[in-house]
């Protein structure tokens, strides 16, 4: 594993610390550690969210919306109506 040295101002240490303190890390390593896989995980969830999004742009015109047919539907779908 590598080695990486941070400098962070007093009140970011005493943070850090105080989440050690708590029981919630085992050190200061650990707490970074979580930080960079949370960090990672979200990157990774906004760019599957963006390329859905792009997905979906590029997908053209869904034309236009029968409520009634989406509605007629969902009761169908909840037993509500029969066919």
């Amino acid at each position: 594993m590598a080695t990486m040295n941070i400098s962070v101002p007093d009140p970011m240490k005493d943070w850090v610390q105080a989440q050690i303190d708590e029981g919630k890390y085992a050190s200061s390593s650990d707490y970074v550690r979580d930080l960079i896989r949370k960090d990672q995980e979200e990157k990774q969830k906004l760019a599957a969210l963006q390329a859905a999004i792009t997905l979906g742009l590029e997908s053209g015109d869904a034309g236009e919306l029968d409520m009634e047919a989406i509605k007629t539907k969902a009761r169908r779908l909840a037993g509500l109506e029969k066919r």
